[in-house]
C-alpha cells in the first residue's frame, strides 16, 4: 500500500487513543457505515495501523502492518490480542528491511501490506516493497514455525523474491493476498492502479510461484476510471462461491479528508474469477457492491482490508480508517455476516 504519513498523525495517537470512541450518523458507504464507525470499540495498540492482515493461532489473534514511514524498532509491525478487543505491541517480522529489497527498490522506506496466512506447516507473510506512485516494486516472503514469542522456535526467516515488477510492466507487485483453497491450492492475488488485479498461482511447498502454472490471471480493473484506483484484494473462498474484496478510490493523501478509499465486494465459483457485484456487473469492467465507505465527518478512507474466515470464532474482516482532523489510522476489526451469500460489515 502507498503510504504518506505526516508529522500531525504520529503527534496525534496519544489524543486519538483517548478521543476515537465517537462516530458518525452519516449514510455514506452504505446502511453498515454509521454503526460500524460510532461503535468503534478497540483498544490498545490500535493507531498507527495500516493494510492489516490477521490470523488466529490457538487463542490469540496477530495483526500484521504495513511500516509507518521509516521502520522504528523493526519492520512489519505486529499487534496481538486474547479478545480482538485489547490489542498489545508483538514485534516486527524484520529487525530490519532486508538488504535485497533497498537494493531492488532504489528509494524504498518501508515495507508494506503484509499478508498472513498457514500452510504446508508454516506461518507465511508476504510483504511488498515499493516506493509512492512506482511500480518498480517486489513481493517478498518470510516464514515462521510459529506466532508465539516464546516458543523457542519463534523465527523469521526470509525466503526472498516471490515476484517483481518494473516501470515497463503492465502491473504492479504489491498489496499480496494469500487464499489456501479448500483443495490444497494457494493463489497469490495482487495489484494496485496500472492494469487492476493480478493472480498467480503458487507452489504450496515452496511458498514461491508455481512454475507448472505460468498464467497471470486478471481479476478486476476500473476501465475508464482516471489512474484505475482500485488495491488492496484480499480473495477468501465461502460455501459455493469466491469473494473478492479490494479498496477502490485514493489513500494516503497528506490531508485525511482527501483518503476516499472505500471497500466494495465481488463473488464467483473460481478462484481466478470472473468475478461480479450484486448487479451483475463484471469487476474486470468496473463493478464492485460497496461495503464500506468513510462518512467525512470522523473517519476517512476505510480500507486496506483483509478478510478472514474462522469457523470456530466467526468470520472478520480488519481495515484501516483515518480518524478526523487528525490523520491517524486505526485498525478496526469487524465481523463478517452472510446475507444470501453476500458479506455485510458488521459493527
Amino acid at each position: 500500500m502507498k503510504i504518506l504519513v505526516t508529522a500531525v498523525v504520529v503527534l496525534g495517537i496519544a489524543v486519538l487513543l483517548l478521543a476515537c470512541s465517537g462516530g458518525s450518523k452519516s449514510n455514506s458507504g452504505g446502511p453498515t457505515t454509521p454503526t460500524v464507525f460510532s461503535n468503534y470499540h478497540l483498544t490498545g495498540a490500535t493507531a498507527p495501523v495500516h493494510d492489516p492482515s490477521v490470523i488466529r493461532q490457538g487463542a490469540t489473534y496477530y495483526v500484521f502492518g504495513t511500516d509507518i514511514g521509516a521502520p522504528v524498532g523493526g519492520s512489519l509491525p505486529m499487534v496481538c490480542s486474547a479478545d480482538a478487543v485489547a490489542w498489545t505491541s508483538c514485534g516486527f517480522v524484520f529487525d530490519e528491511i532486508p538488504a535485497w529489497v533497498s537494493q531492488q527498490v532504489p528509494g524504498l522506506v518501508g515495507l508494506w501490506a503484509p499478508d498472513i496466512s498457514y500452510f504446508n506447516g508454516l506461518y507465511h507473510v508476504y510483504y511488498a516493497g515499493s516506493t509512492f506512485g512506482s511500480n518498480t516494486s517486489v513481493i517478498g516472503l518470510a516464514t515462521n514455525t510459529t506466532l508465539d514469542r516464546t516458543d523457542p522456535n519463534y523465527r523469521w526467516v526470509d525466503q526472498g523474491e516471490v515476484l517483481g515488477s518494473i516501470a515497463t510492466d503492465d502491473f504492479n507487485a504489491i498489496d499480496p493476498s494469500i487464499l489456501v483453497d479448500t483443495d490444497g491450492s494457494v493463489w497469490l492475488t495482487f495489484g494496485s492502479f496500472w492494469t487492476g488485479i493480478k493472480q498467480r498461482q503458487i507452489d504450496p511447498a515452496t511458498g514461491m510461484l508455481l512454475a507448472s502454472n505460468p498464467t497471470i490471471y486478471s481479476l478486476a480493473t476500473r476501465p475508464g476510471v482516471q489512474f484505475n484506483p482500485i488495491e488492496a484484494s484480499s480473495l477468501v473462498h465461502k460455501g459455493n462461491f469466491y469473494y473478492l474484496f479490494v479498496s477502490f478510490d485514493f489513500c494516503c493523501d497528506p490531508n485525511p479528508y482527501h483518503d476516499t478509499y472505500r471497500i466494495v465486494v465481488g463473488r464467483g465459483t473460481s478462484p481466478s474469477g470472473p468475478f461480479t457485484d450484486m448487479s451483475g456487473t463484471d469487476m474486470m469492467q468496473g463493478g464492485g457492491t460497496q461495503l464500506l465507505a468513510g462518512d467525512g465527518v470522523s473517519w476517512s478512507g476505510p480500507g486496506g482490508q483483509t478478510a478472514y474466515l474462522d469457523s470456530q470464532n466467526g468470520d472478520v474482516i480488519v481495515f484501516h480508517a483515518i480518524h478526523l482532523p487528525d490523520g491517524a489510522p486505526f485498525l478496526f476489526m469487524n465481523s463478517l455476516a452472510w446475507t444470501n451469500d453476500w458479506p455485510q460489515i458488521q459493527p
